[in-house]
């Protein structure tokens, strides 16, 4: 139960700097920036304290760890690869015309077009 009401916090506090951001329409973006980020930081440290918080910043945690394991393709490995996708994109629609245009022809000639 407690949990849920440190979520409905969290869901105010974001809701207030939202709500500060529109209010301070007239004052600079500086101020309207600290603004809307004082009430995501503070639902984030009021999040953090819940279990489903703890849960999903160590989900986080962990992404970020499994994301520096990928093994990452050269420039020449991205460039040969984007090059083998375009001519393989470029080779099937020639096909795709080809059959399309023959069939067209076929369809013309059984219906007594030409």
């Amino acid at each position: 139960m407690a949990d849920k009401i440190k979520l409905v916090v969290a869901f105010m506090l974001v809701t207030a700097g939202i709500a500060g951001f529109y209010a301070l329409r007239d004052s600079s973006a500086v101020v309207k920036l600290v603004v809307i980020l004082a009430g995501f930081l503070l639902a984030a440290s009021v999040v953090w304290t819940t279990e489903p918080g703890k849960r999903l910043f160590l989900f986080g945690k962990g992404a970020v760890a499994e994301a520096k394991r990928v093994v990452w393709p050269s420039r020449k490995e991205t460039v040969q690869t984007t090059g083998v996708v375009l001519l393989f994109a470029v080779v099937m629609a020639l096909f795709l015309w080809a059959v399309d245009a023959s069939l067209l022809w076929m369809v013309d000639k059984l219906m007594g077009r030409e």
